[in-house]
């Protein structure tokens, strides 16, 4: 369970590991429109990378909570597909996810050298996506949400009995479709979904139940930046500003058992990880 293994490189979990988040959307919920560019997006993964992101996450389809709507495959591919290329031109040796979830585009940045594939419906939305993943090798991250990109991120979904057990049975499930199309464990790591068809208090639950999802036997990667719970119980309406709502989550997700972290503000995820690592460690050797 300590590698997660993203074509032909190996990206080790024995440590804290950090994505940073690189919208080509003109629509996302706290930085819509800032890196349209592959220029732009250049220099913010650039900058990212010297603040210590281990991996760059590009998006180009927003599943905002309101609002969202949703781009066809040739719309997303334009987005992402010059930042990929322009990514592995400047920065050879950076990892590279793509957050689709389309077989498509998955198809057209895997074949311009991405390594992975972020679908925040878990091979839900597009059948093909499992089978395109496993031919390339690629890595996946298996989201748990509910619903379309249109309502994912609202509370439409959002009715449960026992919110961790299902998110671990659903999420179950999808490592079984991964498993069934070819996709190999260690190319699998398992996000809950914190703000995705959850209410504040279901993504909470979710965070403090971490080490119930780790017995699925996978690398658990948190996506708490900026959102909204956290905005509820600091009372930070702008998402940009909710710098400090979002370490508190890091660091008890870490303390949970989440090992990646998919963040919008890297040098501060970057060092409380750490050092919130440092600790846990210290503890252990005592």
């Amino acid at each position: 369970m300590s590698t997660w293994h993203v074509r032909d490189r190996v990206i080790r979990v024995d440590r804290p590991v950090v994505l940073g988040i690189l919208n080509v959307t003109p629509d996302s919920f706290s930085d819509g429109g800032n890196f349209f560019s592959p220029d732009a997006a250049v220099a913010h993964a650039t900058r990212m990378v010297a603040e210590g992101a281990d991996v760059v996450d590009v998006g180009g389809e927003s599943t905002r909570p309101q609002g969202a709507v949703p781009v066809d495959a040739a719309a997303e591919i334009a987005r992402v597909l010059p930042v990929v290329r322009a990514l592995r031109a400047a920065l050879p040796e950076l990892v590279v996810s793509v957050d689709t979830n389309k077989a498509a585009v998955a198809e057209a940045v895997l074949a311009a050298g991405a390594h992975a594939i972020n679908d925040v419906s878990a091979l839900r939305l597009d059948p093909a996506m499992a089978d395109t993943c496993a031919r390339h090798g690629a890595g996946v991250i298996l989201m748990h949400s509910r619903g379309g990109v249109r309502d994912m991120a609202t509370f439409v979904h959002a009715t449960y009995a026992d919110v961790v057990d299902e998110v671990a049975r659903e999420l179950a499930r999808a490592l079984d479709a991964g498993r069934a199309a070819g996709i190999a464990d260690d190319a699998m790591v398992l996000d809950p979904g914190v703000g995705f068809a959850k209410r504040g208090e279901h993504s909470l639950a979710v965070l403090a139940g971490l080490p119930r999802l780790a017995a699925l036997g996978r690398p658990l990667l948190v996506g708490a930046s900026r959102k909204r719970f956290i905005g509820e119980i600091t009372h930070v309406t702008e998402p940009a500003a909710r710098v400090h709502g979002t370490t508190g989550a890091h660091v008890a997700a870490l303390c949970a058992g989440a090992r990646l972290f998919r963040v919008h503000d890297v040098r501060a995820a970057r060092e409380s990880l750490d050092v919130a690592w440092a600790v846990l460690r210290a503890g252990a050797e005592a």
